[in-house]
């Protein structure tokens, strides 16, 4: 019986394969298109499905839920994705941090998922289905090196360090895992260390050998690459400068009120959905934010394949050098207190600014807080868009794409659950 090993290496593209040596040692990386947005929800639904955005839906890493009129980011159901022919179909899978992991018709799973307590507090854990007691064996999961200001080695080293446990003791026939590491730098910083790739190429050696000892092919793919960019724009302050955008001020700052807003975007990296409530205003926005320093187009969401109803009534591409905030706020003053902690389900958009932090001694000081049993918030995010220095979601030149190395690879992402099935034998 033929297995398959699928590890995403996020943001390996073909230019970076070479500091990747037990990478390149599997073969040849071939450049593939990756979806609009070229981000990680829409890209791994793809990669599950094998059809586009306009049918399987996840036009984003989050969008406009419009019967209830809330902004969500980062959802976990496999019930988000509308499609019901996924890769793993009919085949024993081990499914390790990939997105959509929750409900996920597969055998084995493991994926980040804290406990809420009534009072607001937050315990960091995964939800472990792989009966391997990960947590026993490894210790917990690095939830702070996972995302936020101190996101970096430990989380992927963990996930690659579990994929190989949960690979050796239960011998999947298709395991799919997913290492995050060159996510961060390649966002904090214009020039990264190409130490970050070979540290990821270490981890994903511990998965590959894994692999090979229970027979199984490994592929590597990634979902995007990413690019330095100079410029961050700020569509809903400009939407709420020309009276559109409408929000709420209260005891912690001012809160969007997207349903009561005549239009707002829902930014993600270098692509936004425009959400125009009245019909009759739809070139007058589309002229106000294509006049938008950085922006490069306005397009009609069949223009990319992405004409699905969770989708905004324009779609807006920004330069190769510029990126998206989802700042609403005209004065610092007045922004909610979740825009200075990492909230990555409470702000209406994406915000890389969560990789950075204005200050370590007030971090401790919050710790200790927490420590003391008293109440208190992590209000340590910074709010300059200005610090990130690399985006994605667009479509560069292919050798700074994403990427696929294996035997036989398609150069489509469209293709790959096929590829990936007829390697299986199905």
């Amino acid at each position: 019986m033929t297995k398959v090993c699928i590890i995403n290496v996020v943001g390996l593209t073909p230019e970076l394969l070479e500091h990747a040596p037990n990478i390149r040692q599997l073969g040849t990386a071939t450049p593939w298109n990756a979806p609009y947005p070229a981000v990680t929800c829409t890209s791994q639904a793809t990669m599950l499905t094998g059809i586009a955005p306009r049918q399987h839906g996840i036009v984003g890493n989050g969008w406009y839920f419009r019967d209830t009129s809330e902004v969500r980011f980062w959802q976990q159901s496999n019930s988000l994705i509308q499609h019901q022919g996924l890769v793993y179909d009919g085949i024993q899978t081990a499914k390790v941090f990939w997105w959509f992991n929750q409900h996920a018709p597969v055998r084995w799973s493991v994926t980040p998922k804290p406990h809420y307590g009534c009072d607001g507090s937050k315990v960091f854990d995964v939800l472990d289905q792989t009966g391997c007691n990960l947590t026993e064996q490894l210790g917990a999961f690095p939830f702070f090196s996972f995302w936020g200001p101190n996101a970096g080695l430990p989380a992927s080293d963990w996930i690659a360090k579990a994929t190989a446990i949960v690979m050796r003791t239960n011998q999947p026939e298709l395991t799919l895992t997913y290492l995050p590491h060159l996510d961060y730098d390649f966002q904090r910083l214009a020039s990264p260390a190409t130490e970050r790739v070979a540290e990821v190429d270490r981890c994903a050696a511990l998965v590959i050998d894994a692999a090979q000892t229970i027979g199984a092919i490994p592929i590597v793919v990634s979902e995007y690459g990413l690019v330095p960019v100079r410029k961050s724009v700020s569509i809903n302050r400009a939407l709420r400068q020309a009276g559109l955008l409408a929000v709420r001020n209260g005891p912690f700052g001012e809160v969007l009120l997207p349903g009561d807003s005549k239009a707002f975007a829902v930014v993600d990296h270098q692509l936004a959905h425009l959400y125009v409530r009245d019909p009759d205003l739809m070139q007058e926005v589309k002229s106000l934010v294509q006049s938008l320093d950085g922006v490069a187009s306005v397009l009609h969401p069949a223009e990319l394949e992405l004409d699905h109803p969770r989708s905004g009534e324009w779609i807006v591409l920004s330069n190769e050098d510029a990126w998206f905030n989802y700042y609403y706020w005209l004065d610092d003053a007045f922004a909610p207190d979740f825009a200075r902690t990492v909230d990555i389900h409470r702000k209406p958009g994406y915000d890389p600014v969560e990789l950075f932090m204005t200050s370590k001694l007030r971090a401790m000081a919050r710790l200790a807080q927490k420590k003391l049993g008293f109440r208190y918030k992590m209000d340590v995010i910074p709010l300059d868009a200005s610090l990130v220095q690399g985006s994605h979601g667009l479509r560069p030149v292919a050798n700074k794409g994403p990427l696929i190395v294996g035997p036989g690879a398609p150069a489509d992402m469209l293709l790959f659950k096929d590829y990936v099935r007829s390697l299986l034998g199905r």
